[in-house]
């Protein structure tokens, strides 16, 4: 499988240059603090969560949505028990999971006598030989060789909480080798496992929605944010560079990139101009927006879903925290490793499990339509590094501005509709006049071919 950014080029004077959008947020108001995960999300209500996502944890993770709404309260609660005995347990506390449908938390520590400790809040305990901070030291340790030079056929490596090891993906055991002498690491706490897995970042203010970097490519949004009484949204870091200006999903005028890291981590935020309102919403795609509430961090073996503007909605779970993979660009090292799928055109957008903001889309290997891993960058961290706020449901509205442009009503006549699913080198017909679709893609109202050129061709 191939292990390069899933950024595709718009098709500008005959030449390929956009990367298709995934996600993207209209807005979200209410506001999480960077640098804080907020108090323990509140339980789960029988109305709360969207549609869209229960029919999508349905469809991937085989829940019904009484089963769905239980399995998420319960992963709040494990979310919160967890935070809560990593502080109590201290240096012996050596991670935390959850597994099966109902969400049973594990809490694993290398102290024996803190079992007890564990039972009483609630939680399965395990007595394991490594702590996660001897682990994670490790991997740090390797972090830092690959930031010195991005290893060859070694795509990902993390710390695998259930098993107690780091795990080193590699292509072949002797390139695993090469890189662990060159980070100066023994085998000793290290599992290598052989992996075809060839992860490249996902290119491309509603999370979900699509927006064109000038002049180069297309990405979408992850969540919306604030910095101050400034609006804007976090994104990819691949998807563009600070002073790099975006159109939104109508072709209008949108914002800058003020800020933005690749490789190392792969975050971005965009400063938006006065028309663009944030609101705490991820696009749903026709199954109903999902209002984001908070940034309360999942544990490993969560449930989580992701929406981009290619695939839809993609649920899966949470597989590995604080991974390091490494993509054509370079290695990047905090992301979260998981079962969801994703294709070329997602990146940028959202991940979120129930109503918690997790991260943005950064890459991944595999499609939807075979299955594949995909990676996203924790959000918390890209708050911390540009201090923005999250716009919940809870925070305070700005007062109204003029909204962006609508898009363009479509006339009728033609065989071009949103909704459809095009190939690339499809044909349409719209307005009188033939297109040819250049990137394969999930047709939006508004995104008619004489104005979405990185998509259509006249012919």
């Amino acid at each position: 499988m191939e292990r390069t950014t899933l950024r595709r080029r718009a098709f500008a004077a005959g030449t390929a240059t956009v990367a298709l959008g995934a996600l993207a947020l209209a807005g979200l108001t209410g506001v999480a603090s960077a640098g804080s995960a907020g108090p323990a999300a509140p339980p789960v209500s029988a109305d709360s969560l969207s549609p869209g996502l229960l029919a999508a944890m349905e469809r991937d993770l085989g829940l019904d949505a009484e089963a769905a709404r239980a399995r998420i309260a319960n992963e709040y609660r494990a979310a919160a028990v967890a935070t809560g005995l990593e502080k109590s347990l201290g240096a012996s506390f050596a991670g935390a999971r959850v597994s099966g449908d109902e969400a049973a938390l594990t809490v694993a520590t290398t102290d024996a006598s803190q079992t007890d400790r564990i039972t009483d809040a609630g939680a399965r305990a395990e007595v394991v030989g490594h702590s996660l901070d001897r682990l994670e030291g490790v991997k740090e340790t390797l972090d830092k060789a690959a930031l010195r030079k991005a290893p060859k056929d070694v795509p990902v490596w993390y710390v695998d909480v259930e098993a107690n090891r780091v795990v080193v993906n590699a292509a072949s055991d002797s390139a695993a080798r090469v890189f662990l002498k060159e980070a100066g690491v023994g085998r000793d706490l290290v599992t290598v496992v052989r992996s075809a897995e060839q992860p490249r970042a996902l290119a491309d203010i509603r999370g979900g929605d699509a927006y064109y970097m000038n002049p180069s490519g297309r990405c979408s949004v992850g969540f919306s944010v604030k910095r101050g009484t400034q609006n804007g949204f976090v994104t990819a870091g691949h998807c563009g560079r600070a002073g790099t200006t975006t159109n939104g999903v109508n072709q209008q005028a949108q914002g800058t990139f003020q800020g933005s890291t690749f490789p190392g981590r792969d975050y971005a935020w965009v400063a938006t101009n006065a028309n663009w309102v944030a609101k705490p919403l991820v696009n749903g795609y026709g199954r109903g927006d999902v209002t984001v509430t908070g940034s309360t961090p999942s544990v490993v073996g969560a449930s989580v879903c992701r929406s981009g503007s290619t695939t839809g909605w993609h649920c899966g779970t949470i597989q590995q925290l604080n991974t390091s993979v490494t993509y054509p660009e370079g290695t990047i090292s905090g992301v979260t490793r998981t079962s969801v799928c994703a294709e070329p055109g997602d990146s940028g957008g959202s991940y979120i499990s129930g109503s918690q903001a997790q991260g943005v889309t950064s890459g991944g290997s595999g499609n939807c339509r075979t299955g594949g891993t995909t990676y996203f960058q924790p959000l918390l961290p890209a708050l911390q590094a540009y201090g923005l706020t999250l716009v919940t449901s809870g925070t305070p509205t700005d007062p109204p501005t003029t909204p962006p442009t609508d898009p363009p009503t479509d006339p009728p006549g033609g065989t071009w509709a949103a909704g459809t699913t095009y190939a690339t080198g499809a044909t349409v017909t719209y307005g009188g006049a033939t297109y040819r679709c250049l990137q394969g893609h999930t047709a939006q109202p508004g995104w008619t071919p004489p104005v979405v050129p990185a998509l259509w061709q006249r012919v």
